[in-house]
């Protein structure tokens, strides 16, 4: 079974963008046809992002007014209302600012379906996912100000005037997805970290790793997550 392909009308009124190619494994687990790759892991993908996202950039703990959280793959979403159950959690009073760049967005619908695999999430998500569906991109829920940008980000990122305190990579496998992965975009990543800004990602690629430590991060491989013996943590120089 395929998502219908809607067509997504940018800020422009000029631009058309499609939505995520979905098939799904076991009726659960969304797989984007377009690149033969999961959204998330077949071992429990939330156990999943804890680790690689939030423990691999050092969160909870490094929460602060105003922390800036941005990510290369929006997805489902999982990773966003992740973020803020712990920021929630953590008792932060302020908004937890989330940027995420999506080529291909997932429509409102699909994601309500991916996100019921974790009960947890899922009773948070409504409020977004009401606002997705109606077409904002810009999403104030409460304890939460989300950006999502449409578009390669090889395009949108070097334009995008913030820096993130912590970056999830989350792009799909550096072997089906190389050109989320290359140099010039990792370049741009560190651009737009603050000082002493954080990076995990689920991949320990060696040409990921290189072009990080190309532009300027302390890279570290780290223990992965599941079956992935390894991942990638970093901090900027």
């Amino acid at each position: 079974m395929s998502s219908t392909i809607v067509p997504l009308v940018m800020t422009d009124s000029t631009t058309l963008i499609q939505t995520a190619e979905l098939t799904w494994r076991d009726g659960a687990l969304p797989i984007s046809t377009r690149f033969d790759d999961p959204y998330f892991s077949l071992n429990d993908g939330l156990a999943e992002t804890r680790h690689v996202f939030l423990d691999g950039n050092g969160l909870p703990r490094r929460f602060t007014d105003g922390f800036h959280i941005a990510e290369l793959g929006f997805g489902t979403g999982l990773n966003m209302l992740a973020s803020l159950l712990a920021w929630r959690a953590a008792g932060m009073e302020t908004p937890l600012h989330f940027t995420s760049f999506e080529a291909f967005p997932m429509i409102a619908a699909d994601m309500d379906k991916a996100l019921s695999a974790f009960p947890e999430i899922h009773a948070i998500a409504g409020p977004f996912l009401a606002k997705w569906a109606s077409g904002k991109h810009r999403i104030e829920v409460d304890g939460l100000i989300a950006d999502i940008i449409i578009g390669d980000a090889r395009d949108t990122l070097p334009f995008w005037n913030c820096k993130a305190d912590a970056w999830f990579l989350d792009g799909f496998s550096p072997a089906k997805n190389p050109e989320l992965w290359g140099e010039g975009l990792l370049s741009e990543v560190a651009h737009h970290t603050a000082p002493n800004g954080s990076l995990a990602t689920y991949t320990a690629a060696g040409f990921v790793r290189r072009n990080l430590a190309s532009a300027g991060f302390s890279v570290t491989r780290s223990t992965g997550y599941g079956r992935k013996r390894h991942m990638t943590t970093a901090v900027l120089s």
